[in-house]
């Protein structure tokens, strides 16, 4: 069967091995963000079920692996956008912190540039510390931040996205990222990294 859009034939997903072949991928995936193991759970099964409903649409223009995965953002998403509705609005001018960041453009001044991990290219053993400790400092803002952060920087959404995602204005948008790095730069340096 030729698929008229790609020009080859029709991929075909195989659901009944998802379990075993992603369903590790899609905990730890849906775990980082999220930081809730039994709701890390649930939604690899709500991502499951959504595919299986879905599974006429698959075409094979990306691996089943990328397709749940997508799936299975998109559900983070929704997470996000639940746990931050009916917070206020933030409302803060940069204030404090200000000379850390170059104003036209949100980088660290040279000066204030965080300094090397010293894991860039070492140990995996020392990669997994920093990710426990930067998960847990994470888990230290507050969800607003921690879900745009996340969105920013682990997912790599565009700004216009998450802002329309989570229903927060460009100028907040910049103003939470701003207050979360000076937070995780703060809890970092306080675990000694």
């Amino acid at each position: 069967m030729k698929n008229k859009l790609f020009k080859g034939p029709v991929a075909t997903a195989d659901p009944t091995r998802w379990a075993e072949r992603y369903a590790d991928y899609l905990y730890s995936f849906a775990l980082v963000r999220l930081d809730d193991e039994e709701q890390a759970r649930d939604l690899v099964q709500e991502t499951f079920l959504a595919a299986l409903e879905k599974l006429g649409e698959f075409r094979g223009a990306s691996s089943e692996r990328t397709w749940l995965t997508a799936i299975l953002k998109f559900k983070v998403i929704d997470v996000y956008r639940k746990r931050n509705s009916g917070l206020a609005t933030v409302r803060m001018d940069m204030g404090a912190g200000d000379e850390f960041f170059e104003a036209d453009n949100g980088h660290w001044k040279e000066e204030f540039s965080p300094r090397p991990l010293g894991v860039e290219h070492g140990d995996p053993t020392l990669r997994r510390e920093l990710a426990a400790v930067l998960q847990r400092c994470l888990q230290k803002l507050p969800a607003l931040w921690r879900s745009i952060f996340a969105l920013k920087h682990l997912d790599e959404e565009t700004t216009e996205a998450i802002c329309h995602e989570l229903k927060v204005t460009r100028a907040n948008f910049w103003v939470i990222i701003h207050r979360a790095k000076l937070n995780l730069r703060a809890c970092l340096e306080r675990e000694g990294l």
